[in-house]
């Protein structure tokens, strides 16, 4: 398993495509995203917006101009036109040559509801992208009267959880996972 830990990300690549050219995109890309979102003005505008009852298009909001300006489209809904899924489509959706690269925002039901586990099952089923680029935050904070309670660690939770689709014996058809945490 392919692994590398900086702050605030963890990112995941199939051994057999650790080499590949397609791989060495897609980490040009995901080191352009760690740097903006290690921006003092990008990180105040998010702890700004994370708050209790605030939902992830509102951290979305941020992340989607600099996704834009990368080249992602919002909503590609003709990803899953081969499953009987009802409006299954990406926050985001880049195309790379042969393959491509999801985003997926999350906020409170990152871990909670397995939204995290249905967003790499999104990219497994997907003939276009075998890249995953998922946005959680580090801490939940979902208590109103008690702004600074923690309510869990959807980061560290997602991590757990997906890092054992990276161990040989479990690949997927997603080749590689970035999880950014804000």
């Amino acid at each position: 398993m392919g692994f590398s830990r900086e702050k605030n990300l963890i990112i995941y690549i199939q051994d057999s495509y650790k080499s590949s050219p397609e791989w060495r995109k897609v980490k040009v890309i995901i080191n352009k995203f760690a740097e903006f979102l290690s921006d003092s003005k990008v990180e105040k505008q998010i702890a700004e917006l994370h708050v209790p009852g605030a939902s992830s298009q509102k951290i979305e909001g941020v992340i989607t101009p600099f996704a834009e300006m990368l080249g992602f489209s919002s909503q590609a809904n003709d990803l899953f036109r081969k499953y009987k899924v009802t409006k299954l489509r990406p926050d985001y959706y880049l195309k790379l040559s042969k393959t491509g690269i999801i985003i997926e925002v999350e906020r409170g039901q990152t871990s909670q509801n397995n939204a995290a586990l249905k967003d790499l099952w999104k990219v497994h089923i997907c003939e276009e992208a075998h890249y995953l680029f998922l946005f959680v935050p580090m801490e939940l904070k979902q208590n109103k009267t008690n702004p600074n309670k923690i309510g869990g660690k959807p980061f560290n939770e997602t991590v757990n959880r997906l890092s054992t689709f990276f161990e040989k014996e479990n690949y997927t058809n997603v080749r590689g996972l970035a999880i950014f945490g804000y």
